[in-house]
C-alpha cells in the first residue's frame, strides 16, 4: 500500500462534486458512499467498502468530480496522487490492477446501459410528439 494515509470521519465529504482535483482513493477501512446532486435531490449511488477504490478519473483528466463521497463511520484511506504513482503503486500489485480493470469495465458497462436506456426513452418521446 502507499504511504499515503488519510482518515475522515462519519459524514465527512472526501470528495465535493464540482471541485477539480487530482487524487485517487482506496479503502483500507471504513465505509463510503458515493452521492449524486441533482438542483432538488442528493441521490446515492453507490456504497463502498474495503479494497474498493473512487477517484481515479482526476488522475486521467483536468474535469470537475462528477459526485461527492462521503465517509459513512470512521475511514481510512489510501491516496494516489499522480499517474506515476498509480503505475508504481500497480506494478507493485497486480491482483489490484486486475481488480481495477474488472471494476472499470464494470462501470463503463453500467454507465453505457444507463445511456443506452435514455436514448431509448428520448427516442420514444420523439415517436409520441410526431404522432
Amino acid at each position: 500500500m502507499p504511504k499515503n494515509i488519510i482518515y475522515f470521519q462519519q459524514g465527512e465529504d472526501i470528495i465535493k462534486a464540482g471541485k477539480i482535483e487530482q487524487r485517487m482513493y482506496i479503502i483500507l477501512e471504513g465505509n463510503v458512499c458515493v452521492i449524486l446532486s441533482t438542483r432538488t435531490e442528493n441521490i446515492t449511488v453507490a456504497t463502498m467498502g474495503k479494497g474498493d477504490f473512487f477517484g481515479e478519473i482526476s488522475l486521467f483528466t483536468e474535469q470537475p468530480r462528477s459526485a461527492t463521497v462521503r465517509a459513512v463511520g470512521n475511514v481510512k484511506l489510501a491516496f494516489i496522487d499522480n499517474i506515476d504513482q498509480l503505475k508504481a503503486f500497480l506494478v507493485v500489485n497486480p491482483h489490484f490492477a486486475a481488480k481495477m480493470v474488472q471494476a472499470l469495465a464494470q462501470r463503463l458497462a453500467n454507465t453505457n446501459g444507463i445511456l443506452v436506456g435514455k436514448v431509448s426513452e428520448i427516442n420514444r418521446i420523439k415517436q409520441t410528439k410526431a404522432i
